[in-house]
């Protein structure tokens, strides 16, 4: 008998080292692991990138007044975006019409998700420099609309002023308004913590726990589908997509199928960044039939595309490039989303810091900071996941994007 509880006394006290030992390697690998580049750094690729909205917007104009000169029957305007702040936010929109016999439209987006616009516009004004010239407007028109949440952008937030994600908005039908994300609700109390956001708190320090938790109760790719897909009943919650259309949203639809109007193929790409292993660049098209599938395949040849049937992927509704092509539902549409990677969120980890750096700002929004310094640190957490500081990082998913726009453009321009 003895011996027995000497033994299950030993089995205790092993299990109970393991459970700390784990513990303690995730609570460092939350807190405290950083992700280290191994890229060469090209100086030209970031000259691309620009420290505020200002700047980028300014970048911008500067460069659609310069393919005007080249290009004289270019168009360029502005949609004021309403707020209650800020009487200076514009979605800035550059339209160069090819030759007059070309039947296809290449459309780029960026700062759907406003933050992420510091990636998206760097990479416009890559394609503005380097691609937009002579031989792609043989071949095809182009539209580039930037900063499509500009609040978003400025102040450093993924969502429009009225908390709204606008790849949840975008829509032609208010219908979208009445669907129910049916596991939203039972993952409310999770991603929706009331009371002010104190960084250093146990529970902060060790959300991963009661994740994981969740995750055991269901599975990551449930969970991250109930929190990501979208939802319509919770304003204040995360990734609300509005009750209504965002007035940008109300406004790009008459000008985007006036110019759509005289193209029957057309290619829109909106720009992301935040998910997928980091400094890759990932290709997700939506949902297609068998024959614009295979002109997605033929386009991006070579490619690795993300269809939506892995397992760690999920589903949104009332996304920017699905509306696009439901105003032009007659149409060729060939829909893509770039998506530039950053703390791997392919990975139950990294989707788990990804997911509470979200949390905390929302919260941090809706009731408040403990303090000055939980504040900047939210808003530091935040940038660095959209907007990673490392110049290696930067670089390189120039490169990345060089790489698919080398191959790619072309390959829908000549078809």
């Amino acid at each position: 008998m003895k011996k027995l509880l000497k033994i299950l006394r030993y089995t205790f006290i092993t299990l109970l080292a393991i459970i700390v030992i784990a513990l303690g390697y995730f609570y460092y690998d939350f807190n405290y692991s950083s992700i280290k580049d191994d890229y060469e750094i090209n100086e030209t690729n970031l000259s691309y990138f620009k420290n505020s909205y200002d700047e980028a917007r300014q970048n911008f104009r500067e460069m659609s007044k310069e393919i005007r000169s080249n290009f004289p029957d270019a168009k360029l305007f502005n949609i004021q975006v309403d707020s209650k702040i800020d009487t200076g936010l514009t979605t800035d929109i550059c339209f160069i019409p090819g030759d007059s016999t070309v039947n296809n439209l290449l459309i780029i987006s960026s700062g759907t998700h406003g933050v992420e616009g510091y990636v998206g516009s760097a990479i416009q004004s890559f394609f503005m420099d380097k691609y937009l010239n002579e031989e792609l407007l043989s071949k095809t028109s182009v539209l580039l609309i930037h900063s499509l949440n500009p609040y978003g952008f400025k102040y450093i937030r993924r969502v429009s002023e009225n908390n709204v994600d606008l790849n949840r908005n975008s829509d032609i039908d208010k219908k979208l308004y009445l669907t129910k994300n049916e596991g939203y609700p039972k993952v409310y109390d999770l991603i929706n913590p009331e009371g002010t956001v104190d960084c250093g708190s146990l529970g902060n320090q060790f959300f991963f726990v009661e994740a994981i938790a969740e995750i055991a109760k269901a599975s990551m790719p449930v969970l991250r589908q109930a929190v990501l897909q979208g939802q319509y009943e919770f304003p204040k919650g995360l990734y609300f997509g509005g009750n209504d259309f965002e007035p940008q949203i109300k406004k790009l639809a008459p000008i985007i199928d006036s110019i759509c109007k005289p193209y029957n193929s057309i290619l829109a790409i909106d720009l992301h960044t935040g998910y997928g292993a980091r400094g890759v660049l990932h290709l997700f098209p939506n949902p297609a039939e068998a024959p614009v599938k295979k002109r997605i395949e033929t386009i991006f040849e070579g490619f690795q595309i993300d269809w939506g049937d892995q397992k760690d992927f999920y589903t949104i509704t009332g996304d920017f490039v699905g509306y696009i092509g439901k105003i032009n539902k007659e149409k060729e549409f060939i829909p893509m989303t770039f998506e530039y990677g950053t703390m791997n969120s392919q990975t139950t980890m990294g989707s788990l810091k990804s997911i509470h750096i979200m949390i905390l700002e929302n919260q941090g929004q809706q009731h408040g900071f403990e303090s000055e310094e939980d504040k900047e640190k939210v808003k530091k957490d935040l940038l660095e996941m959209y907007y990673p500081s490392s110049n290696k990082w930067r670089s390189h998913i120039i490169e990345e994007t060089k790489t698919v726009f080398d191959k790619s453009l072309l390959r829908f321009a000549e078809y």
